[in-house]
């Protein structure tokens, strides 16, 4: 630890910042700067697996609390300035950064660079974008220093005892921090979830996605919650006994069985649930996820329903006035209710089914566009163990790319067309009855949508681009034609033989 106590404390101050460096041991495996909740759990998830840790909070009376507290008896060490918690780490030095993304990781990397050395890392754990982490790793990379941007999802559980780690960066950095990373992760059947997906912003641009279908997967299971309530009436104990049961079957996953022990919560003798603001919050990793579908030009059409329908209910206040002019009430489903469970079972895996699909095409396109070399069986796999999305469905998706890694989409996998298959009838009616009641359900709809125009021979884009080349004269191709070929008519007879000086598509 950096020397203290009284007259040594106060010449240890005096020194230079290459002098503090000096006088302290370098006895740490790792770093970690950021002592807020995810910080202080992986730090002492990194001690439980016999690393030792120096730990550094811009706030010095968070480093004595926590090191006072949980950390007391570990072997972590804490440095009250950047100099001193450098001379702790062992060379190459490992920094993992536990910091509010954007400026503040900028900032905090060039406060580092003085202190470290040609072969040092510096690990980004946060939710930054990966345009970001893109940048860093160049720019990090001429200044000697390796890069990783990792994503590591999972929670404050997941910290503490065992995340999903979705590294990328400078992948001369990961032989050096692999063994590190690996052992505080979860495990599946002996595989630990952590693993390296790509260089430059591979990492988080993963970790981005895998935040984008957490928003879907939120939304299938409130839309099934919302039919449950408004459309059957059902209190939040009965509700409950249905997620439990799908908990156990295809379903099984960590967001089905929250949910379960959400519905049973009770606040004085009330369904916890019901007292909850409908507005849902969110922290912009679905926005990002949406843009950079656009960008890529995939339809990830699910995850862009369920970020428009948490901004849907943000506007709380306008839509309780709309009801009073527009009407509120729903419509009760008169239906069986053990048939519209079983169908709304069919309309949660269907349309689960689609968004990860969706979720892996844009990996294949943004794999193409930054070279990064994306291998789906690999991000599925560190997907099973540890991050808020784990389930058993995440088994079958591994099984599938693993069997065959050029799979071109999941829905054309043996498996998943079949099962896809036996959904169809239930979640057509689900989607049928939501709208006859006058209940949303954007996610199962769109999923639905996008399945029935992924598998048609032809779309109505025909018509579309023939209005294209009639108002704008964007031309077109013809099916009786080589693909390539542009033609333009002159749908007025006097426009001429005029084009659009460029094609947009």
């Amino acid at each position: 630890m950096p020397l203290g106590g009284g007259k040594v404390q106060h010449l240890y101050n005096g020194l230079s910042a290459k002098e503090k460096r000096v006088v302290t041991v370098p006895t740490a495996d790792i770093g970690v700067i950021g002592l807020a909740v995810m910080g202080q759990n992986l730090v002492l998830n990194l001690s439980d697996h016999g690393h030792t840790v120096a730990v550094f909070n811009r706030t010095g009376a968070k480093t004595d609390e926590f090191l006072n507290g949980e950390a007391a008896g570990k072997d972590i060490n804490g440095a009250q300035d950047l100099p001193a918690f450098v001379g702790l780490l062992k060379r190459p030095r490992c920094v993992l950064l536990m910091i509010k993304a954007g400026a503040p990781v900028d900032a905090q990397i060039e406060a580092l660079l003085p202190l470290l050395d040609d072969g040092d890392i510096i690990m980004d754990g946060g939710n930054s974008l990966y345009t970001d982490s893109e940048r860093r790793c160049v720019d990090l990379s001429s200044r000697g220093i390796h890069f990783v941007g990792a994503g590591i999802s999972g929670g404050e559980e997941g910290a503490r005892n065992g995340p999903s780690i979705m590294a990328g960066g400078d992948p001369a950095a990961w032989p050096i921090i692999e063994p590190i990373i690996t052992s505080i992760a979860a495990t599946y059947e002996g595989e630990a979830t952590a693993g390296w997906v790509g260089s430059g912003g591979a990492g988080h641009y993963v970790k981005m996605v895998h935040n984008g279908i957490e928003y879907g997967d939120m939304q299938v299971i409130a839309e099934a919650y919302d039919i449950m309530s408004r459309g059957l009436r059902m209190s939040a104990a009965e509700m409950q006994s249905r997620f439990i049961a799908w908990n156990e079957g295809k379903l099984d996953s960590y967001l089905v069985e929250i949910t379960s022990e959400i519905l049973g919560h009770t606040t004085d003798g009330v369904a916890t649930v019901d007292l909850i603001l409908d507005a849902a919050g969110q922290k912009g990793t679905g926005k990002w996820t949406v843009i950079a579908s656009m960008e890529e030009g995939m339809p990830v059409t699910l995850v862009g329903e369920s970020v428009y329908a948490r901004m849907v209910s943000a506007l709380v206040g306008e839509r309780q006035r709309a009801s009073q002019v527009l009407g509120g009430a729903t419509e009760p489903i008169s239906d069986d209710p053990q048939s519209v469970i079983h169908d709304l079972r069919d309309a949660v895996y269907g349309s689960k089914i689609v968004s990860y699909a969706q979720g892996f095409m844009l990996f294949r396109a943004a794999s193409e566009e930054y070279q990064w070399d994306l291998r789906p069986d690999v991000i599925a796999s560190l997907w099973r163990a540890g991050c808020i999305i784990r389930s058993q469905f995440l088994g079958d998706i591994t099984s599938a790319y693993r069997a065959n890694p050029d799979l071109e989409n999941l829905l054309v996998d043996d498996y998943f067309a079949t099962e896809i298959a036996s959904t169809l009838p239930g979640w057509r009616r689900t989607v049928a009855r939501a709208a006859m009641a006058g209940i949303p359900v954007p996610a199962y709809a769109s999923a639905l949508a996008f399945f029935d125009g992924y598998r048609a021979p032809r779309l109505p884009a025909n018509l579309i681009q023939a209005q294209r080349d009639y108002f704008g004269a964007h031309t077109y191709e013809r099916i009786d034609r080589e693909r390539g070929e542009w033609f333009h008519t002159d749908w007025t007879g006097h426009g001429g033989g005029v084009t659009s000086g460029t094609y947009e598509a």
